[in-house]
């Protein structure tokens, strides 16, 4: 356990200091537990979350040959229209897109479709685009908390406990809207000198005809229904049993079989460093699992909170918040299922303990931007179009935005389930 928790600390070390590509030191860490048999080949794959790298994969290829149609400038110029330019509606707009289409998708493939949208929307406004991409990462957290298939977490909850979609909207979506509107209104704060767009970019982009943004028609007349379809099955995939991985690798595959594009140029598309970050990640993460570390955390709760069922409540609330956002929410909720099932028959009562869990662990997403995997995501994308996004510089965000979350969060606990 102790090498565990060393390797996994001075590999987070590294990261921060940013002296060393993130993806190096998760492959370098993923190795070293390996070889030095803190777990064994089988469980060090077993870790992997083969779910979420397939999702990753199919969306970066289908993005890829969507992209050269020129759809997504097409939607980038409508969206700097509709706003007239002002920042405040601009952050509003992409915000609430993100927000709301993380909820009924999932807020790892709202990013991968939205901020190739915001960088070449940045571009013809003349602004710093990193501001806008941190502004959607953290909404795609906050709206991906709502509904049963926004957020990994949630959905592990779902499997575990049958809880319904319905009970997930009613549960969470209330809170949801409260810490997105105020979220959303801070960061607009924070950001708002980063923001300033000139009257002449304005008028540039009122000029613009967007139609002539599309560069190839027969392309996109085959690209687009296939994308809207695999949006389609993304509703629907629960109850046709279907994972979103095999969701988007069979859009993937549909769209390379039609596309004129060749299989190197599409292939080209996905962010492979980004992949083997979280390769490493998983193996790293897998074996503070397997060594007990993380389960040590999550029998602290019900220790300290001596059957108290208040202090258990925002026990797991914050707890869950905390470490998510230091070893990934996905890992740090499967650990956490078996003491909040037993926490919870113990009280003998209604659901609060899981919605507990479900808002620490999607709020702790945005702590760090290693918690989630939509932030990654979005970390390889901007480090891909020249705008890398610092470790430290996601923190100065992510912890007051966390915090913020949380504290809403444990206020919205108390008023109804204390």
């Amino acid at each position: 356990m102790a090498f565990a928790i060393g390797t996994f600390v001075v590999a987070l070390g590294f990261i921060v200091s940013e002296k060393i590509h993130r993806t190096k030191i998760a492959l370098a860490g993923a190795v070293l537990i390996v070889v030095s048999q803190t777990i064994e080949q089988e469980e060090a794959i077993a870790a992997i979350d083969f779910n979420t790298l397939g999702l990753l994969a199919g969306m970066m290829v289908i993005v890829r040959l969507t992209e050269t149609t020129g759809v997504f400038t097409y939607f980038a110029v409508r969206a700097g229209q509709l706003a007239r330019g002002q920042p405040l509606l601009l952050v509003l707009a992409l915000a609430g897109s993100t927000a709301l289409l993380s909820a009924f998708l999932d807020n790892l493939t709202t990013i991968l479709l939205i901020v190739p949208i915001t960088f070449l929307l940045a571009d013809t406004l003349d602004i710093d685009p990193l501001p806008l991409i941190l502004i959607e990462v953290i909404a795609s957290n906050v709206g991906g908390t709502a509904t049963l298939i926004g957020d990994p977490p949630n959905i592990m909850i779902a499997g575990a406990t049958g809880l319904s979609f319905m009970e997930f909207i009613r549960n969470l979506a209330p809170i949801t809207v409260v810490v997105f509107v105020a979220v959303t209104g801070l960061l607009y704060l924070w950001f708002r000198p980063r923001l300033q767009i000139r009257p002449e970019a304005r008028a540039r982009v009122m000029q613009l005809d967007a139609r002539r943004t599309i560069e190839d028609r027969d392309e996109l007349c085959r690209t687009l229904p296939v994308l809207f379809g695999t949006i389609v099955l993304f509703f629907v995939h629960k109850p046709l049993h279907l994972e979103p991985a095999t969701v988007a690798l069979l859009g993937a595959t549909v769209l390379l079989l039609i596309s004129r594009q060749s299989i190197e140029a599409a292939l080209a598309g996905i962010e492979w460093p980004t992949l083997f970050f979280f390769i490493g990640l998983f193996v790293m993460v897998g074996a503070l699992e397997s060594t007990g570390a993380i389960g040590e955390i999550a029998d602290g709760v019900a220790d300290v909170t001596g059957g108290d069922r208040t202090a258990e409540l925002l026990g797991i609330a914050w707890v869950s918040g905390i470490a998510s956002g230091i070893v990934d929410n996905i890992p740090f909720t499967a650990t956490m299922i078996p003491v909040v099932d037993q926490l919870q028959a113990g009280d003998g009562g209604d659901d609060a303990y899981w919605w507990a869990l479900a808002l620490g662990a999607c709020f702790g997403g945005n702590f760090t931007i290693v918690a989630a995997a939509a932030n990654v995501a979005a970390a390889g994308l901007a480090d891909r179009a020249g705008h890398p996004i610092r470790f430290v510089e996601f923190l100065k965000v992510g912890v007051p935005v966390s915090l913020l979350s949380l504290v809403l969060a444990s206020g919205y606990i108390l008023l109804r389930y204390a």
